[in-house]
């Protein structure tokens, strides 16, 4: 399988601007663009998606979906080892603390 190709947002935003005129048709824009008829048709909803709601179009490598579950599981696993902590804790004072 061949390595994953990045694009820049601008020519992402230029790619949809130029599907969205319908000069041509979409897979012959994507060919001169050299990217799959699958891809700009992707760009393509995106951007229709963004204009109904306030997410942001091509924000970059991966999406906010994604940085959101990863800053859940690390705060997942800090609380969990908060929670280690005060078991450990509580367990200390139980010794100590006379009946």
């Amino acid at each position: 399988m061949g390595e994953r190709r990045i694009f820049s947002k601008e020519f992402k935003e230029q790619a949809v601007e130029l599907a969205f005129r319908g000069d041509r048709k979409p897979g012959e824009l994507a060919a001169e663009l050299g990217i799959t008829g699958n891809m700009l048709s992707r760009w393509k909803r995106e951007a229709r998606q963004a204009n109904t709601s306030p997410a942001k179009v091509f924000p970059g490598q991966g999406n906010a979906r994604d940085e959101e579950v990863a800053r859940l599981r690390k705060e997942n696993a800090d609380l969990r080892e908060t929670n280690e902590i005060l078991k450990k804790a509580m367990a200390i004072f139980a010794e100590k603390s006379p009946r």
